[in-house]
């Protein structure tokens, strides 16, 4: 009977060890605003869906919205990693420093943050180079202004946001060379009442494109109540508003990488490393040019984009010089990484400062 007892036990003890095995890995996501903004958030909220889809229930994810950059950021990070996340997402730029200090606590606990600088043995970022789809967009705003002046709505004056302006303007500028551009700082990232402001705004001072930075569909809005005014998506498609004001979009595409992070733990292969990926790996997507986009202007695009893809283009191909005139770089030479995630200046031609 003893035998028996202790065959028993080993039997239910082994079977234990199998279930706890199979636990499903739990990814969280830390998010800056609402699921529902229709630009950045949603479409980090549609990479988590692509996880669930994916590995079904061998995977759980939880995920809290809205979450201030600051202290609410650090204190939500660590709740989540209390709560027996295995690695979470955390996907704002000003969520770096705090996602450096929860993960320092939970060396167990793997963490990706979105578009920020800093690593650590258990931290990785990942980033998406936007500047090839503003470029793009850059090329239509330029083609299709009858003002000749196009607003820029921007968030943050970080080096992500500031590679846009500038890729949106030099592109712009080579299309047109009568374009002017007017940059409106709102120092948010979603904040309709505050977009739809600066898109009014920048309408009433003549400007016919609408670019943006930031991640509501209010200057979308804005634009279709205004009449005459051309937009594009950001973030996402925003797709609601095609074929005008929104004649193409630039869309984050970040369910590959989650799935193959999210397969990484798994597997028990995941290490930090630092991921800056375009138009060439599909991370960032064109969203469809309209009818609206002339028919001339829609095929230099698609050729730029194919050309970007092919690698056979550069966004910040030389010549370009900085704003005070100075040569940044000669005729035929690229922009090196390290110059464009630390870019902290103005291309020739734009006016105005950068914020501090």
């Amino acid at each position: 009977m003893r035998l028996k007892t202790l065959l028993a036990a080993v039997t239910a003890a082994t079977l234990g060890t199998g279930v706890l095995a199979q636990d499903p890995i739990t990814a969280g996501f830390i998010y800056v605003g609402p699921i529902g903004d229709g630009g950045w958030t949603f479409e980090h909220n549609e990479g988590r869906l692509a996880v669930e889809e994916h590995f079904g229930d061998k995977v759980k994810t939880v995920f809290q919205e809205s979450v201030p950059e600051g202290a609410d950021a650090e204190r939500a990070i660590t709740q989540m990693a209390l709560s027996g996340a295995d690695i979470i997402f955390t996907t704002s730029f000003g969520y770096m420093d705090a996602t450096l200090a929860v993960a320092e606590k939970f060396p167990d606990v793997k963490f990706e943050h979105a578009t920020g600088f800093k690593v650590a043995p258990n931290v990785s970022t990942y980033s998406a180079r936007f500047y090839e789809g503003r470029a793009v967009q850059g090329h239509i705003a330029g083609k299709m202004t009858k003002t000749n002046k196009i607003g820029y709505i921007a968030s943050y004056p970080i080096p992500e946001v500031i590679r846009g302006i500038n890729a949106s303007y030099l592109h712009a500028k080579k299309a047109n060379p009568d374009v002017e551009f007017s940059v409106v700082w709102v120092f948010t990232w979603f904040d309709p009442a505050k977009e739809a402001d600066a898109a009014r705004a920048l309408i009433e001072n003549g400007v016919d494109v609408v670019l943006q930075h930031t991640d509501s569909t209010a200057p979308q809005a804005a634009a279709q109540e205004a009449g005459g005014v051309i937009t594009f998506g950001q973030a996402s498609d925003m797709i609601e508003y095609a074929p005008l004001p929104r004649v193409s979009s630039i869309i984050d595409n970040w369910a590959p990488y989650y799935i193959d992070r999210v397969q990484a733990v798994m597997d028990g292969t995941w290490e930090s490393v630092q991921t800056w990926d375009g138009i060439p790996t599909g991370m960032v997507k064109i969203g469809e040019i309209t009818d609206a986009v002339p028919a001339d202007v829609k095929a230099e695009a698609e050729a730029m984009i194919e050309a970007i893809r092919a690698g056979e283009y550069h966004p910040f191909t030389g010549p370009i010089n900085k704003q005070d005139g100075s040569v940044w770089l000669a005729e035929g030479e690229v922009a090196g990484d390290g110059d464009l995630l630390g870019m902290n200046f103005y291309v020739e031609g734009l006016t105005g400062d950068i914020p501090n």
